[in-house]
């Protein structure tokens, strides 16, 4: 059973008592997002590429979809989203999180509504520049035959659901990345950052969000040309 629970940037989140966790940090759903996956992925990859692949791992609330949406309105990028989730949130929920008018977006509501009403394994576009597609799948049973520029790597902490933060997932995750391409996370255990460069990320500790001292980046090394 799933849950709307305010944290302290006033934005909305959800509990999931299945699991027993939140989906974003108490701290602040809006300020955690937008720090860790937006302006240490989207925006990192930003400066040197205008046409991105996105990959969602933990579509969830929407929230970090919405957001990249936004911003890539605002930097003219074009994206190709694509985003995973098992356990999806309902509608009675979906309605309540408010993101678009915490995010002072009203007028893209409609777009925030479409991102969790399409259907899945269906790509739209919901504009000329964002196609969007969610997929209807486990994280270890999903398969893809592009290659992204930018991960969100949003799953359930190590202590709730290991197996998404072992070996056989990283190494997944890695040779869906291109070269270049980064892999960004709200984890920063030493553990996980040493799987990460044992599959051959190179691992950049950053900043974390409130509430938290650090979060991780890895990326993929680009191929050197003569």
């Amino acid at each position: 059973m799933l849950k709307l629970f305010e944290t302290q940037d006033g934005s909305n989140s959800v509990f999931s008592e299945k699991f027993g966790v939140g989906y974003h940090s108490k701290y602040g759903a809006i300020r955690e997002t937008r720090h860790v996956f937006i302006e240490a992925g989207l925006f990192y990859r930003a400066i040197v590429k205008k046409d991105l692949n996105v990959l969602d791992m933990g579509f969830g609330t929407g929230l970090t979809a919405f957001l990249t949406f936004l911003e890539a309105e605002k930097l003219d990028l074009r994206v190709n989203y694509t985003a995973v989730e098992a356990y999806p949130v309902g509608p009675e929920l979906t309605e309540e999180l408010g993101y678009p008018a915490s995010l002072q977006a009203m007028r893209h509501q409609a777009v925030f509504n479409e991102m969790h009403r399409s259907d899945w394994d269906s790509p739209i576009s919901l504009t000329e520049n964002f196609v969007f597609e969610k997929l209807l799948s486990t994280f270890e049973s999903i398969e893809l035959s592009e290659q992204f520029d930018v991960i969100y790597y949003d799953a359930f902490a190590p202590a709730t659901q290991p197996e998404l933060w072992q070996t056989p997932m990283m190494q997944k995750m890695y040779e869906l990345l291109k070269p270049g391409g980064v892999l960004v996370t709200y984890c920063a255990k030493g553990v996980f950052k040493r799987t990460l460069r044992s599959v051959g990320f190179q691992v950049e500790a950053l900043k974390g969000p409130p509430g938290k001292r650090e979060m991780t980046r890895g990326r993929k090394q680009e191929i050197l040309t003569a």
